[in-house]
């Protein structure tokens, strides 16, 4: 056991994960983290961005659209606005959202949310990117 940590992933829907895992790459609002058994304590701001899971069996990619993490020396806490397995994720739904993003900010006007538009296309590549990394 000295050598995982414990890895909760919760939404505010549901725990999306909850397992002793070797290793967690996150990408915080500030740079990635790299987090081992026995790291220092802190908590960071999230990004919209894979999560990466290094277990014994190989690495496992969960969606996250943000959020924050806390970590202690042995527990890892990542409270997401939302979080999805790849099996999870609606391929075809994600792809509608990406075309409907690139398409509002193609066609930007005074009234279209740019902003938004750019967050839904990060959220929307980011879940085709993970749905094609199954474990």
């Amino acid at each position: 056991m000295a050598n995982k940590i414990r890895l909760d992933i919760v939404t505010p829907d549901r725990m999306v994960y909850s397992e002793d895992v070797n290793m967690v790459i996150a990408r915080a609002t500030d740079g990635d983290l790299g987090i081992l058994p026995g790291h220092a304590p802190l908590i960071a701001g999230l990004d919209i961005w894979p999560l990466r899971i290094m277990k014994d069996e190989g690495e496992q990619q969960l969606s996250l659209c943000g959020g924050f993490i806390e970590v202690r020396p042995q527990k890892i806490t990542i409270l997401a606005s939302c979080a999805e397995k790849p099996e999870e994720i609606d391929v075809k739904r994600a792809a509608a959202a990406k075309e409907r993003a690139e398409g509002r900010l193609k066609g930007s006007t005074p009234e279209i949310d740019v902003e938004r538009a750019e967050v839904a296309l990060k959220r929307a590549m980011m879940r085709l990117k993970v749905s094609e990394h199954k474990m």
